[in-house]
C-alpha cells in the first residue's frame, strides 16, 4: 500500500498565527506612541524669613548651625503663572519636604519630596509628585516627576527650576515642568 507524503497546511499556519499574535502589542497597548510631551511653565513663590515664611527648617542638624546632614526643612510655597506676584494668578501649592543628607566636608545636598498641588486654572484638582535629590541651590535644579492625580495620572517626566528672582527674604523660581502624558 503507497503512502501519500503531503501533510496539511494546518499546523504550519496556526505556527504563523501564533507568532504574529505573540509579535503584536495587546489591545489597549500603545502601539501608536499616543505618549505626549508637554510643557508646563509656573512659578514658585517662596519666602524663607520673616512672620510669612513658607520655608522652615524644622529640624536642626544634629552636627550644628553650619552643617546641613540631618536638618529636615518643609515648605507650602505659592504656585502662580507668573513671576510678579502681584500681577499674577495663584494656581496652586508648592508643598514638600527636604532633609539634608551631606555630610560635613561636602557639597551641600538635600534629598525632597515635593508635590505640586493645582487648585485653580486648566490642572485644577490635579497633582504632580517630584523627588529626588537637590545638589545645592545654585543654578538649575532638575528633579524627576514620578507620578500624579487627576489629569496628572501615570505621568513622568522631569522638572527643571531656575530662580527668575530674589531678595533677601524670598526668592522666585521658574519651574518648567516636562510631563509625558498616556494620550487615551
Amino acid at each position: 500500500m503507497a503512502s501519500s507524503s503531503t501533510s496539511s497546511p494546518l499546523p504550519l499556519l496556526l505556527l504563523l498565527l501564533l507568532v504574529l499574535l505573540a509579535a503584536s502589542p495587546a489591545a489597549g497597548d500603545d502601539a501608536g506612541g499616543s505618549d505626549k510631551l508637554t510643557r508646563i511653565r509656573v512659578y514658585m513663590h517662596e519666602r524663607f524669613a520673616g512672620a510669612n515664611a513658607t520655608a522652615l527648617a524644622v529640624v536642626p542638624s544634629p552636627l550644628g548651625a553650619n552643617e546641613t546632614f540631618g536638618r529636615v526643612a518643609v515648605l507650602d510655597d505659592e504656585l502662580r503663572d507668573g513671576p510678579d506676584h502681584g500681577n499674577s494668578a495663584l494656581i496652586g501649592r508648592f508643598q514638600g519636604i527636604f532633609a539634608g543628607t551631606a555630610l560635613p566636608g561636602t557639597p551641600a545636598a538635600f534629598q525632597s519630596a515635593i508635590s505640586l498641588v493645582f487648585t485653580a486654572g486648566e490642572y485644577a484638582g490635579s497633582t504632580l509628585a517630584m523627588v529626588g535629590p537637590v545638589l545645592g541651590f545654585a543654578g538649575a535644579i532638575e528633579r524627576p516627576l514620578v507620578g500624579g492625580t487627576g489629569a496628572f495620572r501615570m505621568a513622568r517626566g522631569y522638572c527643571v527650576m531656575t530662580a527668575a528672582a530674589s531678595t533677601a527674604v524670598s526668592v522666585v523660581y521658574e519651574v518648567d515642568l516636562f510631563v509625558l502624558l498616556h494620550a487615551a
